[in-house]
């Protein structure tokens, strides 16, 4: 009877809440690769008519994964703590989270997420409607052991280029784990790419992978991922009088040889956008 009642009070004080709070689970994309972040958005809408002060204190948010078949699923480490903050009336904040990290996800399938958050000013607890998202695995394309530089005892990392399809859309993924594949240090998407891509993948001197892959009708992908998992160099390149390939140097180093690279703001690192008084200057 007890777990009843509380069951009854706590519904009552969201729908009173709800009327003057709107709170949302938002996703860029609705599925994701095993290991892939997860990143998520909560929205926080204040229509109480004056401020309210959230964050700064444990337990003020809580989110939720479960199965489909309603089961929770097990937690792996706690949500990091959001800095106190104010919403003013009629206004909306998001906040960003990365779910993966803090939830077992180690298994593909469909998942509901949802949050609630005390407003200790209303002394209400609102929550979310449960939003619905999948965990997909990806099939192998390619894989490869290197050692990372100037460690001792010398530590291994595998890399494994994975494609994954969502919504009829390929996408490449790096996945980046210890020998074993027993631990996860990262799941990098770096784009799309077209059915028929064959994406190349070369190790340079440094142990850092170069990835090329067609990504368009007359464009590829560039990327550099280095054995800690940062993403570091970001290219596009277009088709010219030959496409673009890798190709290993007697020195160690990759390189992009043949097409045309294109410049663009999304690269890695940013291209350097020359200033109004430069631009002067050039006239």
């Amino acid at each position: 009877m007890q777990k009843v009642f509380f069951a009854v009070l706590l519904s009552c004080g969201m729908v009173a809440a709800r009327a003057q709070m709107n709170v949302e689970v938002v996703f860029e994309q609705a599925q994701f690769l095993r290991n892939e972040s997860l990143p998520v958005q909560l929205r926080i809408g204040n229509f109480s008519g004056r401020p309210l002060h959230l964050g700064g204190a444990e337990g003020w948010l809580e989110f939720t994964i479960s199965g489909m078949d309603g089961k929770a699923v097990g937690r792996r480490a706690e949500l990091p703590l959001a800095k106190a903050f104010t919403i003013e009336s009629s206004k909306t904040v998001s906040l960003s989270v990365d779910l993966m990290p803090c939830f077992d996800l180690g298994e593909p399938g469909r998942y509901n997420v949802s949050a609630k958050i005390m407003v200790s000013e209303l002394g209400k607890l609102v929550a979310t409607a449960p939003k619905p998202f999948d965990i997909v695995t990806g099939s192998d394309l390619w894989a490869m052991d290197v050692g990372v530089p100037g460690t001792t005892p010398p530590v291994i990392r595998r890399y494994t280029l994975q494609q994954a399809t969502f919504l009829k859309q390929p996408r490449l993924y790096v996945r980046l784990t210890d020998e074993t594949q027993t631990k996860v240090l990262c799941v990098l998407p770096v784009g799309n790419l077209l059915s028929f891509s064959k994406p190349e993948a070369l190790v340079d001197r440094s142990s850092n992978l170069h990835v090329l892959f067609q990504h368009g009708k007359v464009t590829w992908l560039y990327s550099v991922i280095t054995p800690a998992g940062d993403l570091i160099i970001r290219q596009s390149h277009d088709l010219a009088q030959t496409h673009p390939h890798l190709r290993s140097e007697e020195d160690g180093r990759v390189v992009v040889a043949g097409g045309e690279r294109k410049i663009l703001l999304s690269d890695l690192p940013p291209p350097r956008v020359a200033t109004t008084h430069e631009k002067t200057e050039q006239k």
